[in-house]
């Protein structure tokens, strides 16, 4: 019995090294060889500082800049630490709405977003898209789809003072499609494409 559980202990060891320990460090020298923005975050830098990662959205909530489609995140409100409080693109509490279609708060929350989106851009030329009145599954989605990006040309175009062509250019030069040309949709980043705005405004 003794020399079975000499060999059970030792086994576990050697399991633990090579899966726990041998194995992941393997792996992460790998990825920072291979793979080396991806392995550090897919940090995105203006100027030498990092200013977000291309995986995690942000809010954008000025009139000159693209905004990106709701979060449902939240975090612990600071008053009340029993409460939740909403916390856009939190990406310590990655979460959707988990709320059914049937579900009266969603129709009250698409509602309340359609009415906005419509009273800050009155001379949009298409309909509101779905992606910028409903929440991803995630909270942290970092994308828009292109028609939600054409949505939002007429507002930009007026607060920048640039013409409406010209960020219909931008937004089709950023424009990712898709994966492998058959995984997913067509899709543009949002941070990504607000740094090109502001870089195309500063050259002008």
């Amino acid at each position: 019995m003794l020399k079975q559980m000499k060999q059970s202990i030792l086994a576990t060891l050697v399991i633990t090294l090579l899966t726990g320990l041998a194995y992941p460090l393997v792996m992460t020298g790998l990825s920072q060889v291979l793979f080396p923005a991806q392995a550090h975050g897919s940090l995105i830098e203006k100027d030498g500082h990092v200013v977000g990662s291309a995986l995690i959205g942000q809010t954008f909530t000025g009139a000159g800049y693209f905004h990106p489609r709701p979060s449902a995140t939240t975090d612990t409100d600071p008053q009340d630490a029993t409460k939740q409080i909403p916390a856009p693109y939190n990406a310590a509490s990655s979460t959707g709405s988990n709320a059914s279609p049937s579900a009266k708060s969603l129709s009250s929350d698409v509602a309340d977003r359609l009415a906005a989106l419509t009273a800050e851009n009155p001379n949009a030329r298409i309909p509101v898209p779905v992606d910028l009145v409903t929440t991803s599954a995630s909270g942290l989605d970092p994308h828009i789809s292109p028609a939600a990006a054409e949505y939002q040309v007429p507002r930009i175009a007026a607060a920048r003072g640039i013409p409406e062509a010209q960020l219909r250019s931008l937004v089709a030069r950023m424009t990712s499609g898709r994966t492998f040309g058959i995984l997913g949709e067509a899709h543009v980043n949002v941070l990504e494409l607000n740094l090109a705005l502001d870089q195309q405004v500063a050259q002008r």
